[in-house]
């Protein structure tokens, strides 16, 4: 990368001893000046590359974040003020002359980590500034370096990138949608795109083979962590394929893009089932950076006098171990009453603990309720050993992983960023996930156009419930990063997927009709996946909320502090639209 243009030779942070004896010209920003005896001062120069100390005339007036130019001859530090934990610590600018480009009124935060500490709305008010930072400059480039990445390895790959429109119809199956009001035809309206899932998918009726495109996207949702309004993603779509196709495509560019980020490969992504994930890790986003896995225990309580065992047909619990967890295996009655409670606030209808003493014997409130058999048998299957503390959920199969789960991650898990890359594939999703308590029809697990798995499709009808589909999630450190299938092509299985949501053919039609209609022309077996960059670059750039990679991103409220938005718009506007709007609601 050449930094020379007409107003500098180099930029701040390429500069080391090399270039030592050189007359070089810098532009940027007053970071720092300190004054040095009567005559001189130092000025900490700052651009996007780094820092450069200069020596300049004590008289030459330069302040914090002024824009100015200096040329200077590139010096080694005397002996014993060089700057080990600064890139270009070993040189300074010397005989220095100085232009101020611009001045500058002082800024509301320090331009530097120190900003970290200031409310983030105010950082976001004044995001400009705040992207000045050390921090915020290095992850906007990592994120620019991610994307690259991605675009090589899709495009060595066969890809071919194609936009796809921002303005389509609504589809209200998925997540609430931001609409569009339309001006040539008042009262319509269009959405925008949650994701392009119906484009690619007739991108791949029309033969494009294999489509990429890295989408902007929008969500009414609640913010969170790892949720934005608008956000990015990988979108690909693959034809004549299976999901182990789709599967090795998104993997080369996910490891692609991590080894720009950080200068190491990952090695293969593992694979699991999702019911695996959920019988293990009590989710279906599991983080396997720790242990702490749930344990099958329902036969050794099978002809348990216990009551709450007794009638429950799923039984399983975890061992916190004292060597890895002291603190949590040691927890007192207080916080283990705590999480008890937290328990059954996820759904459980109790937490059952026991501590393991000496020879195996177990300290429990309800320890005198089990036998001799079952007490022994459990801390076998549990692995445990004195001084731990194992916790057992009895209820539904689903209830008890996801409570237990959920304690799981209450109890270890540590913050995304931190520890080893853990990826992984879950696949095998149910293609229903339980029964809409209105309608009485199953509900699809990611939207109706899933396949089933060819296993399966006999028990559609039948056993719809058990049904699995070709759909698969990847997870990085316990936070999904992206979800895909193999598409339904065929029209007769679509109709049958349909009659069990119960949308009938008039119905599938009217809401459906563009994007089914083409399928009846020749579609090919295809399928694909969509990974959130946003997410994905947070992690790898060792931070634990979307905002710190995103340019210009809004607060958890869903306000951005800079502009203003959302405001008022003129009530002009609003009569071209054919708009009017309500009062807000009193209190």
């Amino acid at each position: 990368m050449t930094s020379s243009t007409t107003l500098r030779t180099h930029t701040c942070g390429e500069l080391s001893a090399r270039h030592i004896g050189e007359t070089v010209t810098l532009a940027g920003w007053v970071s720092r000046r300190r004054e040095h005896g009567d005559k001189l001062a130092f000025v900490d120069l700052r651009d996007f590359s780094g820092v450069m100390q200069c020596v300049i005339d004590d008289g030459a007036d330069a302040r914090s974040e002024w824009v100015v130019r200096i040329t200077g001859v590139v010096s080694a530090r005397p002996a014993g003020t060089t700057n080990p934990n600064l890139p270009t610590g070993e040189v300074e600018l010397t005989n220095c002359s100085l232009e101020v480009l611009n001045s500058a009124e002082p800024p509301p935060f320090p331009i530097d980590q120190r900003a970290d500490e200031v409310d983030e709305n105010i950082r976001l008010k004044f995001r400009y500034l705040d992207v000045r930072r050390e921090r915020m400059q290095r992850n906007l480039r990592l994120r620019a370096g991610v994307n690259s990445a991605i675009r090589t390895a899709m495009e060595n790959q066969g890809f071919v990138e194609v936009e796809t429109p921002l303005l389509m119809p609504s589809t209200p199956e998925g997540a609430r949608e931001f609409l569009v009001p339309s001006r040539k035809e008042p009262g319509s309206f269009y959405a925008l795109p949650q994701s392009p899932q119906l484009w690619k998918q007739l991108l791949m009726v029309a033969g494009m083979d294999r489509y990429y495109q890295i989408a902007r996207c929008l969500r009414d949702e609640d913010l969170r962590a790892d949720r934005q309004y608008e956000f990015t993603q990988l979108d690909a779509e693959m034809s004549f394929v299976t999901k182990d196709d789709v599967l090795a495509a998104i993997s080369n560019a996910v490891l692609a893009a991590a080894h720009a980020a950080t200068g190491i490969t990952p090695p293969p992504i593992e694979r699991i089932t999702w019911h695996e994930a959920m019988n293990r890790f009590g989710s279906d986003k599991p983080d396997l950076r720790f242990g702490l896995e749930l344990v099958e225990l329902t036969s050794i309580f099978s002809g348990t006098a216990f009551k709450a065992f007794a009638s429950s047909p799923s039984i399983k619990g975890l061992r916190v171990d004292c060597g890895t967890y002291p603190e949590q295996a040691a927890m007192g009655r207080n916080k283990l009453d705590q999480l008890t409670e937290r328990a059954k606030q996820l759904g459980a209808k109790g937490l059952v603990w026991m501590k393991v003493g000496e020879g195996g014997a177990l300290e429990s409130p309800v320890a005198k309720f089990l036998s001799d058999e079952e007490k022994t048998t459990l801390v076998t299957a549990l692995g445990a050993s004195s001084g731990d503390l194992l916790l057992l959920v009895a209820d539904e199969w689903s209830t008890t992983c996801g409570v237990l789960g959920q304690l799981r991650n209450d109890l270890a898990r540590p913050p995304v960023h931190e520890g080893p890359y853990r990826y992984v594939w879950v696949v095998d999703f149910p293609l229903f996930v339980g029964i809409n308590p209105t309608t009485k029809k199953p509900q699809p697990g990611h939207h109706p156009f899933c396949h089933p798995h060819p296993d399966d499709e006999s028990k559609l009808e039948t056993d719809p419930l058990n049904v699995r589909a070709l759909a698969y999630d990847l997870v990085l450190n316990g936070w999904e990063l992206g979800s895909g299938s193999i598409r339904i092509h065929e029209p007769d299985l679509q109709r049958r997927v349909f009659q069990l949501l119960g949308i009938d053919d008039e119905t599938a039609d009217r809401k459906f009709g563009f994007f089914l209609q083409p399928f009846k022309y020749g579609a090919p077996p295809h399928g694909g996946f969509a990974f959130g960059i946003d997410r994905l670059v947070a992690i790898l750039a060792g931070e634990d909320n979307i905002r710190e990679v995103i340019a210009f991103p809004k607060t958890q409220s869903g306000l951005d502090p800079m502009t203003n938005a959302p405001g008022p718009v003129e009530a002009t506007q609003l009569n071209e639209l054919g708009l009017r709007t309500l009062p807000k609601p009193a209190g």
